[in-house]
């Protein structure tokens, strides 16, 4: 299943919740993205359709090993694109809401290629 923007959003915000050491469950994916109960039911229903989250009967929520793969990855270009605006001069709140635009679409030999830049700085 190829994700959307929408899917990556959500898979991003259950690793960046589940790194805060709490277990993650829809509600709070709700109250970080502000999103609504329905809007969150039926993505994590996709996601686990799709095989990157697992639910338990519980209702808790934990990636997969594709999941956590996408997830890393989608963290790691929104923390590096978001320094990197900020280093730029750019206050961090626009780098912030910016990058996460951008880690959807930029290519993977762009994202390297900044990557690669920055780190020889």
């Amino acid at each position: 299943m190829a994700l959307q923007e929408s899917g990556e959003m959500y898979l991003e915000t259950i690793y960046v919740l589940s790194q805060k050491g709490s277990s993650v469950r829809s509600i709070d994916i709700c109250e970080h993205l502000g999103y609504s109960k329905p809007s969150v039911s039926r993505a994590v229903g996709l996601l686990k359709k799709g095989g990157y989250i697992n639910v338990s009967p519980e209702g808790f929520i934990t990636l997969t090993d594709i999941g956590i793969e996408v997830s890393q990855k989608l963290f790691e270009r929104h923390t590096l694109l978001s320094n990197m605006l900020i280093r730029l001069g750019v206050d961090e709140s626009t780098a912030t809401e910016d990058a996460c635009r951008i880690e959807h679409v930029i290519s993977e030999e762009s994202f390297n290629a900044l990557k690669k830049y920055f780190e020889n700085l």
